[in-house]
């Protein structure tokens, strides 16, 4: 689109904004980076010089807000970098990401939380925020300086991948947490339990002579954190929650009014251990897919508020680390790009409201990480102007040589999905538009 102005007016579309309580048509006009007017009817804004972006058929919602995300830089550029991973968020639709801090160094320090801020400014197509590690080096052994790490920038803390194993610690970060009012995340599961295993513990495992992963490797930890979490009145996230048992953990702990929040992946939504059938390694994954008595749960979870929000997990890897025999095959999904189109199928099957996902996406974790960073996950007047288009129903097939990441690891290859994100807008800025002839028959120039 041949910007003429720096207003742009969405026209027409389908306004879904959670926070607010809009489910209509209506427009949305942007200035400055802003969302600086919005109705609900088909009204001439108070403005005549702005380019027009027809929405007529599009979901118009707040941009997607990712609690969960692996950029791997610094070290690990061969995976994915801040560049490459920000273009393929907002392909996702996503306006806001937060990086876990598992790269080489882990982001333990002022100095590595300044780079990951540096580049994200510099070569970022959407927001990027930091998460810095629990214990210096993610050992599990000693507390980082959790204050400077927070006057630094981070929005949470988290040893992702490496579960912090010392419940002193882990106490310890907790308390700590109630100061800085940040939350903990963290990975959960028993690597007593889990050593060696490759996929869900079950019929399936043991059809495939794969050492399966039991379910209560990652209960027995979610009940210890949570036990941690009343004693100390810390906030607490639980990562990528994937069993039945686990989110009834959850359910009870938030009944008696310990301070904890939740995510699930899409692909713990929506794919189960089946996908494994057959040795393929882009399912492998941690913690692994589970059943489909699991899957429900959690869906169910999602409508109880159980579970707070959906976040990708976005584990980008190299061919190689994919390419190889299972037992060595690194875990991890690169998920991106086709986030919006696996959920949507939850949509399609009548299983979970389209508000009930767009809230999951956007107003939701926009709560667990604040307004430190200006208001986010709305479409409020004055809000930064983050905002998803996307086509509900249309239809499209995952082709990773498209795709704007380095991973192209997912399950999801030749799959046909329905829904699809037209166009990604950051700061006001078209951080991605869809090229195909459906998207251009919609722009008026």
């Amino acid at each position: 689109m041949n910007k003429k102005s720096d207003t742009l007016l969405i026209q027409c579309g389908h306004i879904i904004d959670p926070s607010q309580g809009i489910d209509e048509i209506g427009s949305l006009l942007i200035s400055k980076g802003k969302i600086s007017w919005l109705d609900r009817e088909e009204v001439t804004p108070p403005q005549q010089n702005y380019d027009v972006l027809s929405a007529e058929g599009l979901i118009v919602c707040p941009g997607f807000i990712d609690l969960h995300c692996h950029l791997r830089q610094p070290g690990f550029e061969e995976k994915e970098t801040i560049v490459t991973g920000s273009r393929a968020a907002a392909r996702g639709g996503f306006t806001t990401i937060c990086c876990m801090p598992n790269t080489n160094p882990p982001l333990d320090n002022q100095a590595a939380i300044d780079y990951v801020k540096s580049k994200a400014a510099t070569e970022g197509v959407v927001h990027v925020l930091p998460i810095g590690c629990i214990s210096k080096g993610r050992k599990g052994e000693e507390l980082t300086d959790m204050g400077k790490l927070a006057s630094a920038g981070v929005i949470a803390f988290s040893d992702d991948g490496d579960p912090v194993a010392n419940s002193r610690l882990m106490r310890q970060a907790l308390e700590y947490s109630c100061a800085l009012g940040l939350p903990i995340i963290n990975h959960c599961e028993d690597k007593a339990l889990t050593e060696g295993g490759q996929m869900n513990e079950g019929i399936i495992s043991t059809k495939l002579g794969l050492q399966g992963i039991p379910a209560t490797a990652e209960e027995i930890i979610v009940a210890r954190d949570l036990a941690l979490a009343k004693l100390t009145g810390g906030r607490l996230h639980i990562a990528h929650v994937s069993t039945e048992g686990s989110v009834d953990l959850i359910r009870r702990a938030k009944k008696k009014g310990i301070q904890v929040t939740a995510e699930v992946t899409p692909h713990h939504l929506t794919l189960t251990e089946e996908k494994v059938i057959g040795y393929d390694t882009n399912a492998k994954v941690n913690p692994p897919l589970r059943t489909k008595r699991d899957i429900q749960a959690m869906i169910q979870g999602l409508k109880e508020n159980v579970i707070d929000i959906i976040a990708t997990d976005h584990a980008p890897h190299t061919e190689a680390d994919k390419l190889c025999d299972f037992t060595v095959a690194a875990s991890g999904i690169s998920g991106f790009e086709t986030a919006l189109g696996s959920l949507m199928s939850l949509v399609h099957d009548g299983q979970l409201p389209l508000t009930t996902l767009i809230a999951k996406l956007t107003c939701e974790p926009a709560k667990i990480i604040g307004d430190k960073y200006g208001k986010l996950g709305t479409l409020a007047i004055g809000a930064p102007a983050d905002v998803t288009i996307f086509a509900p129903d249309m239809d499209w097939v995952v082709n990773t040589s498209t795709f704007a990441s380095k991973g192209k690891n997912t399950p999801l290859a030749g799959s046909a999905l329905k829904g699809k994100v037209m166009a990604t807008l950051s700061q006001g800025k078209l951080a991605y538009k869809d090229d195909s002839v459906k998207l251009k028959e919609r722009i008026a120039r």
